[in-house]
């Protein structure tokens, strides 16, 4: 593999960087060749780094596109990658002349690159946004560059993220922590807590709230110090603050270090206050030497920061939450270092030099795939986009299954939601009633997938049934394979509409695999037999938990305690609820005074269960807690895994935790309740309309008692999986049928 790499030569910072440790570590793998249009100090270090560069001088952009036309035809390149606009300019002509596949790495917002200087950012501004659009494939440096270029309206599956890889070998400073501060002019005795940032000073980085913060909390911690290493325009403004609040001897500026080892290694807090970046550099560092970190909530950060378990996030300009983050550090010290210590963990094993190397190898390796064999696209309809976990987790299953299959694959969504689904899961989507463009897409499909859930019932409407018995007959109509995956059927109580279904799936229909059994006999009794049916189970039952560290930061940050004992209660307004919500809160009383269960009350679709979980703690007398954030499917499953039991009205608060190896007691408000806990053996249920306060003890009593028998969890885990296999096998066959 040959690729030529476009960048103007003028570079610094962490643009810098990444190029040039990204392009040392590529040469050992493939043939690199860096192209810069100027010379300078950043083609000096690549030739120092062993990186194969050549300046093409001069400002007459048309002769230099002429000289890079015939070298790249010369020299058989398969892949031109650009970066910076300049470079992007050039890749962009260069497409158009040579017909190789081009990719840009973006390394920052492309529209904050010339902040504050107008005339820049009227031209090189100008040209980068549109060579950018003329570019095949773009790399976002961290998973948040891609989501703001997503936001763009940049396709979603021509996008990929990288992240600035560090090296993690140990480092000896050339200064102890107290020679250092000395070489400074940074007052600072044993006992006091350093914290310290690494950035220029420029607007961009709002280090103004970075010193507002730091003087409320050496208020109430007078041993607190600030460190700031950095030049910039905003020195003598920020100088000035410091010594309007009265912290001018506390705070020192270091201006320009370039000992970063010495700096790391001494102080205690790193900190990042910027309005805007992709992945920094000063993170990794920080974490390299496993340094707690409080930083903005800003690009790629939080993909590093696990908030409340190996650092801090705050809202970019908050001076006050900064504050509270500051003083929360400095008073503990054992939680200074087992913070460190897991971003340090965290941080050598993603984003190391390694992997950033590896990952822009199958960056390659994907993008001469597309380009040689191209793409299968696979459209996807079900009730997404909603906000309730429950049916995006389905969505993530789906796709998770069908790119374990083919990673190739490309996809359409029907969602209620476009741009959240897009974000979300990256791939294109399009709202849900959009017919001209599903009609659109199914002509040019290899598959459809009617996705998961209970979609195939008429209780909650009447005209949801029509539309997904609609998609399912154009979609066949317009030659595309119909499969309706790991799906519940009914009920479907309107005569009409079972006469209607019936027809639909036994005309247009080629496969059905289905979650419960008692779907299976809906479908028996309606008549349905030309699909190949299957039983299978619920697709999400295949997907992880995230990192335990990871959860235990959520559940810290929700004021609970990570390793407690808890009962998890997920519950949804229904008619009768409300009669229903004293006995729930007296069952909620009595396991944790019986055996000291705290509830835990979680929301799987917020805007609804939130309030259905204060409903019933009003009459609590027990502590307990309600969290009242969303969160992704493996946070979810994360948080129901720490319960020693789950007692749920909504069915993926059931599936997750089964998955887990949790016992369950269901509170039956629709029959996929009862049928799916009966399926899987855990049939400790009551129907909403009949539920007590002494039946649901007693229920739960019993999920108490099953919990004692790991081997009777474990079985049942390891019977759903098998199960939801079967959706794998039958998808598999269409997927790789030729068309």
């Amino acid at each position: 593999m040959k690729v030529l790499h476009l960048i103007s030569g003028g570079d610094t910072g962490g643009a810098k960087t990444h190029v040039h440790t990204l392009l040392a570590g590529l040469t050992p793998h493939i043939q690199v060749k860096m192209v810069c249009f100027t010379e300078g100090p950043f083609v000096q270090e690549a030739r120092e780094l062993g990186i194969n560069t050549q300046v093409i001088g001069g400002r007459n952009a048309l002769a230099n596109l002429k000289t890079l036309t015939r070298m790249v035809k010369e020299e058989g390149y398969d892949i031109i990658h650009s970066h910076g606009a300049r470079g992007n300019m050039m890749a962009a002509l260069l497409a158009r002349k040579t017909g190789l596949p081009t990719v840009s790495t973006v390394h920052s917002d492309y529209r904050l690159d010339y902040l504050g200087r107008p005339f820049s950012r009227l031209t090189y501004g100008t040209i980068n946004t549109f060579a950018l659009r003329k570019l095949d494939y773009r790399i976002g440096v961290s998973d948040a560059m891609v989501d703001l270029l997503i936001s763009r309206n940049f396709d979603p599956e021509r996008l990929f993220s990288i992240y600035n890889g560090l090296d993690f070998t140990p480092r000896t400073p050339a200064m102890n922590r107290e020679e250092f501060f000395r070489s400074v002019g940074l007052e600072a005795g044993e006992s006091c807590v350093v914290a310290g940032i690494a950035a220029r000073l420029n607007p961009v980085k709002d280090i103004a709230t970075l010193i507002r913060g730091f003087a409320l909390a050496h208020k109430d911690f007078p041993a607190l110090r600030l460190l700031i290493a950095g030049d910039g325009e905003e020195m003598t403004r920020l100088k000035q603050l410091a010594a309007e609040l009265g912290v001018s001897k506390e705070v020192c500026f270091a201006g320009w270090i370039s000992d970063t080892d010495s700096f790391y290694h001494a102080i205690d807090i790193n900190t990042l206050t910027s309005i805007s970046e992709t992945f920094p550099y000063a993170l990794t560092e920080g974490a390299r030497v496993a340094l707690p970190t409080v930083s903005s909530k800003v690009g790629g950060v939080s993909y590093l920061i696990d908030h409340g378990s190996n650092g801090f996030l705050f809202q970019a300009g908050d001076a006050q939450a900064l504050a509270g983050h500051l003083l929360t550090l400095a008073r503990d010290p054992d939680l200074r270092k087992a913070m460190g210590r897991r971003l340090y963990e965290k941080a050598k094993r993603e984003f190391s030099i390694e992997a950033t190397i590896q990952r822009q190898l199958e960056i390659y390796e994907t993008i001469l795939r597309y380009e040689r064999k191209g793409r299968d696209r696979v459209v996807i309809c079900g009730a997404y986009g909603r906000g309730n976990a429950g049916d995006d987790a389905i969505l993530l299953a789906i796709l998770t299954e069908l790119r374990a299959i083919d990673p190739d694959l490309s996809f359409q969504v029907f969602s209620r939601n476009p741009p959240d689904t897009r974000m979300h899961y990256r791939v294109n989507a399009f709202y849900t009633f959009n017919a001209f463009k599903a009609c659109h897409y199914f002509r040019r499909a290899k598959l459809f997938i009617n996705g998961g859930g209970s979609l195939m019932q008429d209780v909650t409407s009447f005209r949801s049934l029509w539309f997904y018995l609609w998609t399912l007959a154009a979609a066949k109509r317009s030659g595309c394979p119909v499969i309706m995956y790991g799906c519940g059927i009914g009920p479907i109580r309107n005569p009409r509409n079972r006469t209607r279904a019936t027809k639909v799936m036994n005309r247009y229909v080629d496969a059905i695999t289905l979650r419960d059994p008692d779907s299976q006999k809906e479908l028996g009794v309606l008549g349905v037999t030309e699909p190949r049916i299957s039983l299978s189970a619920d697709t999400t039952v295949i997907l992880p938990s995230a990192p335990a560290d990871v959860v235990d930061g959520i559940l810290e940050s929700c004021g609970i305690p990570a390793h407690g004992n808890y009962i998890g209660f997920v519950l949804r307004p229904w008619p009768n609820f409300e009669e229903k919500v004293k006995d729930i809160a007296a069952a909620a009383d009595y396991v944790y005074e019986k055996y000291g269960l705290t509830p835990v009350f979680f929301p799987i679709e917020p805007r609804l269960d939130v309030d259905a979980a204060r409903r019933v703690t009003s009459h609590m007398t027990a502590p307990r807690y309600v969290i009242t954030d969303g969160y992704t499917a493996a946070q979810t499953i994360g948080i129901l895994s720490r319960m020693q039991v789950v007692v749920s009205m909504r069915l993926h608060g059931l599936i997750f935790a089964a998955g887990q190896g949790v016992p369950l007691v269901g509170i039956v408000y629709d029959q996929k309740v009862s049928s799916f806990l009966s399926y899987i053996g855990q049939d400790l249920y009551e129907d909403l309309e009949s539920l007590t306060a002494e039946n649901l003890k007693a229920l739960i009593d019993g999920a108490v008692e099953r919990g004692k028998d790991p081997q009777y969890l474990s079985e049942s885990v390891a019977k759903l999986r098998r199960m939801e296999a079967v959706n794998r096998q039958v998808v598999e066959e269409y997927v790789k049928k030729d068309n």
